[in-house]
């Protein structure tokens, strides 16, 4: 059993890549641990939860808030869960989010490590430390930046993932090669979804190399002042069209992403829009997209990455390269207006 162990300011997290749910009864005890799922991975996992401590929740964003992670809290109480207890997540984005956040919070922070069981999770959810809940149509608006412990891969999982979630993870993926691999967005170019679902070393290697570009930048910037905004690529807009159009995240994202690059082309002299635009095509993503403009600014202007009257906003100056951009609220207004 290899692993690999990343230091973060105040932890370490251990990842086990190409690993097996069957190494975590060696990584954790499993008499103290409790497994948070949602109901469609105990489903199509169920025996491999027999003998753990389970919590199973409902699936989907909706379920992202805080009445479920005080139902959590409650669970934990009864399974009499203690400040030795360690709390693991198996599932997608909203299940890493969750019992990170109740991991953090209980007791004052408790123990807690993740086996992302979709592609999204794989290459961005469960890395980083964010942790956090929803607030109506706010997306993240609450939650803590604590590293789990431990993530380990068990690519198996892969197995039972619907097509719609294959697609949310690539645009993750794509997003990690516009800001900071053009090698591997020109890698991206020549292959497509079903390559990966049949080729198993080249996913398990995909997934690897991307979650190595983001561990590598929330080390140099764990608490995002820097260069972590740019793994927001794509997300100020598409966050803002994610909940109140009930889009997937992997779609709003994609969205986003189509814009930013049409942003980027009048702001910094970005030549590869319609480069951008072609490869979310070619992974069964949405591009540009009809919106109601001013009901999407009203939420866009209280984005995490808004400081005072400026937005933080994340730009392409080429395929490989992103950077940060402060843009006057007043003008991004402009800007979102005048999008076709």
């Amino acid at each position: 059993m290899k692993h690999i162990n990343y230091r973060f300011s105040t932890a370490t997290t251990a990842f086990w890549f190409d690993g097996s749910f069957s190494y975590l009864k060696k990584i954790v005890d499993q008499k103290y641990s409790v497994i948070i799922t949602d109901e469609n991975v105990y489903d199509a996992h169920s025996k491999k939860f027999n003998g753990w401590n389970t919590i199973v929740l409902k699936a989907g964003e909706d379920y992202k808030v805080q009445a479920t992670a005080d139902a959590v809290i409650e669970q934990l109480l009864e399974f009499e869960a203690d400040r030795k207890t360690t709390l693991i997540g198996i599932g997608g984005g909203v299940i890493t989010d969750i019992t990170g956040y109740v991991a953090s919070v209980y007791m004052r922070g408790i123990n807690f490590g993740f086996i992302p069981a979709s592609l999204l999770a794989l290459v961005d959810a469960s890395i980083g430390g964010k942790n956090g809940i929803d607030v109506g149509v706010y997306k993240n608006m609450v939650g803590v930046i604590r590293q789990p412990s431990f993530i380990l891969h068990d690519m198996s999982l892969l197995g039972s993932l619907p097509q719609r979630e294959w697609e949310n993870g690539f645009a993750e993926i794509i997003k990690h090669a516009c800001i900071k691999d053009a090698a591997m967005f020109r890698q991206l170019e020549t292959n497509n979804i079903p390559f990966y679902q049949k080729n198993k070393k080249a996913i398990s290697d995909l997934v690897r190399r991307n979650a190595i570009i983001k561990v590598k930048v929330v080390q140099q910037d764990e608490f995002e002042k820097g260069d972590r905004r740019l793994l927001n690529f794509g997300h100020t807009l598409g966050h803002a069209l994610e909940n109140q159009y009930e889009l997937m995240h992997g779609q709003a994202v994609a969205i986003g992403m189509a814009y930013a690059s049409v942003i980027s082309e009048e702001m910094t002299g970005f030549k590869d829009a319609s480069r951008v635009a072609r490869l979310l095509l070619q992974y069964d993503l949405p591009t540009f997209a009809e919106f109601d403009k001013q009901r999407v600014f009203s939420v866009m202007k209280m984005d995490k990455k808004r400081e005072k009257k400026e937005m933080n906003y994340i730009l392409l100056e080429k395929i490989g390269k992103g950077i940060v951009r402060s843009i006057p609220i007043n003008k991004l207004e402009n800007i979102i207006n005048e999008l076709q």
